[in-house]
């Protein structure tokens, strides 16, 4: 268990470091045991230590003598148990996926990458107030079939088989999102075709990430 909250800190200080998200907001977990190890609420990342990292369970269950969640633990309680396939998730709040989300809308395929999130576009997830039920089961419905999505008016999330992919892969949502607004100021972008998605999505399959 000491590696793994070692290995969280480490990537909740490149939320910082690599710009995804500022000072305390955003949140990082991974699954363990019968739950997972979440970052705490309100501690910035650059401060956090070993033991302020805490567990909770699949059920819900955390031991408040040992620390407070991110506010947004549910989300992650939700993600872990019905996806067997996710073992961590980040949640940032990117500056160009977070400008994209607050017009409520999802990133189409302009661009071939937008198949590392799992799909033929990127969804995105409708608003509800942090930390509620709400906003676990919009964004539920937004990654059926997807590895991350972004979330309205609040940021993205993604998820994977360790925190190195998951984390790569917020970073490729960041720049696609990016790209995306990029290509909007020079007007309406080009979109890929369902057919050819597919053959991407294929060829996705055997991408080695992390």
């Amino acid at each position: 268990m000491k590696n793994l909250r070692s290995e969280i800190i480490k990537y909740s200080k490149m939320l910082n470091s690599k710009k995804l998200s500022a000072l305390r907001s955003g949140n990082i977990s991974s699954r363990y045991k019968d739950g997972f190890l979440i970052t705490p609420s309100g501690k910035k990342y650059s401060a956090l230590k070993n033991n302020d990292i805490v567990f909770v369970s699949l059920n819900g269950y955390f031991d408040k003598k040992k620390g407070i969640p991110s506010s947004e633990w549910k989300f992650h309680q939700d993600i872990y148990r019905s996806k067997k396939e996710a073992k961590a998730i980040v949640h940032a709040h990117s500056t160009c996926a977070t400008a994209v989300s607050t017009h409520k809308r999802g990133i189409p395929p302009f661009h071939y990458m937008v198949a590392m999130a799992g799909g033929h576009d990127i969804k995105c997830a409708k608003y509800a107030t942090f930390g509620t039920r709400e906003l676990s089961k919009n964004i539920l419905k937004a990654l059926k079939g997807r590895k991350a999505c972004l979330i309205s008016n609040h940021g993205q999330i993604a998820f994977e088989e360790n925190l190195s992919k998951a984390f790569e892969l917020a970073e490729e949502v960041e720049n696609i999102s990016l790209q995306y607004i990029t290509s909007l100021k020079l007007g309406k972008p080009k979109i890929l075709s369902i057919k050819e998605m597919k053959k991407v999505l294929s060829k996705a399959k055997n991408y080695k990430r992390g």
